[in-house]
């Protein structure tokens, strides 16, 4: 038995090792270095190319339930990210070149995987897993385009400015985690309302790079919005979102601020930050003298500028089952963000159940179709339900999941209701029979 994996990002690394412990041989293709796509900057496997961050840890969050779920069901990047893990607060982030170096390492000393670098443009014959992501290149996304008899849906995803540690003014900025949950993981640099509208000034007049004439009519992941994008909604948008001051004081002047700033630690050396929420696609120069704007980091050194990339996705609800299987060719499944979900985390997780399921068929088992009381189940239902007309990328959330009736006096409390429906949801997986 032999099944070919087409990508090697955060879901083609997990199927492929999903499928090695079972015992079964994998073809790894993965196009980079022989061909590059606009947002990698290495050839290494499961890159993390926007954020280091694979969002909330605790299961009081929805990421953090699909987290636990990972772990229950075996997921093998899961493991290797606590290990490679920065602090960030309530957050599971990881060193991106540590892991994307360990997960690397570690699929090329398997016996059972054989790692093909080399461009694939057509879907293969045989037994196919498809993970080869958002950044799927062109060639290949017209085969697919044609096996599925309809049109792609693009999206933009943009990516933050990481900076150096040692060139941040620290008589300004302050270490922090919003309501001092967890430990001071945060780098916050705080601005008064004087120094918020000049930084909005300068944003939103800051020239931007010019699309490609094929890519003006694509459409943003609102999760993921260019900050440009946001302040553009309102002068106050972004004092409400990655901007907001609530929760963040600095102990040294106990002043509550009009707006903050923050950054997190993007490598184990906590010599690189990235700023949270601060995707961007302005050009290099207006990036720079909008981050010297913001107080203490008037000299900030800029390693990586913001840069923007287009995401494509296939229309799910029209081509997948639950089980991530395609209804038109049963040795043929999709993974991570082709299928149209969006994260970290929810990559790796539907990488690990086409891997899984992928074997079952293999080996004449029944395919594992989850019940929406888990985040997973829900994600996956989700994703194939025919119902929907206009399909748009999905990320764990509490809305998708069956949802749990509380007694009418409870019905407000959203963290007792989170806390029961991930129990649900814990104790239903424990009680599954794995490989």
């Amino acid at each position: 038995m032999e099944v070919n994996v087409i990508g090697a990002g955060l879901a083609g690394s997990e199927a492929a090792l999903q499928l090695s412990k079972r015992g079964i041989k994998v073809n790894l293709f993965e196009m980079r270095p022989v061909k590059m796509t606009g947002a990698h900057k290495t050839d290494k496997f499961a890159e993390f190319v926007c954020s280091n961050s694979l969002g909330a840890s605790d299961c009081s969050n929805a990421s953090g339930l699909l987290k636990k779920e990972m772990e229950i069901l075996g997921g093998e990047l899961i493991k290797i990210a606590r290990e490679c893990a920065v602090p960030a607060g309530n957050a599971l982030a990881v060193d991106r070149e540590l892991f994307s170096s360990t997960v690397t390492s570690r699929i090329e000393a398997d016996k059972n995987i054989k790692i093909i670098k080399e461009e694939i443009t057509e879907i293969p014959d045989g037994n196919v897993i498809m993970a080869s992501g958002p950044l799927t290149s062109e060639s290949l996304a017209n085969s697919i385009r044609e096996f599925t008899q309809s049109e792609h849906l693009h999206f933009f995803d943009a990516i933050a400015p990481i900076v150096e540690k040692d060139s941040i003014n620290f008589d300004k900025a302050f270490w922090a985690s919003r309501y001092d949950k967890g430990e001071a993981s945060y780098i916050n640099c705080p601005m008064n309302k004087e120094e918020y509208d000049k930084f909005y000034n300068i944003l939103i007049n800051a020239p931007k790079i010019e699309l490609k004439e094929f890519e003006k009519n694509a459409k943003f992941f609102e999760s993921c919005l260019p900050i440009e994008v946001l302040a553009s909604r309102g002068v106050d948008t972004l004092r409400f979102g990655p901007m907001k001051p609530v929760g963040l004081v600095d102990k040294r002047t106990g002043i509550e601020n009009y707006a903050v700033v923050q950054l997190r630690q993007d490598n184990s050396a906590k010599t690189l930050y990235n700023l949270v929420g601060f995707q961007t696609n302005l050009k290099w120069g207006s990036q720079k003298e909008l981050l010297q704007s913001i107080p203490g980091l008037e000299n900030v050194n800029i390693v990586r500028y913001g840069v923007m990339h287009r995401n494509t996705f296939i229309n799910s609800p029209k081509i997948l089952n639950p089980s991530l299987q395609t209804r038109k060719r049963q040795n043929l499944f999709f993974a991570g963000q082709l299928t149209g979900t969006e994260g970290y985390t929810e990559s790796i997780a539907i990488g690990m159940l086409a891997g899984i399921n992928m074997a079952r068929l293999l080996n004449n088992e029944a395919l594992m179709i989850l019940p929406q009381i888990t985040m997973l189940g829900a994600l996956t239902h989700y994703i194939s339900d025919e119902k929907h007309e206009k399909f748009q990328p999905i990320n764990s959330n509490w809305g998708i999941v069956s949802q749990i009736e509380l007694p009418k006096k409870e019905r407000k409390n959203k963290k007792l209701k989170s806390e029961m429906i991930s129990r649900r949801s814990i104790d239903y997986l424990k009680t599954l029979t794995l490989l």
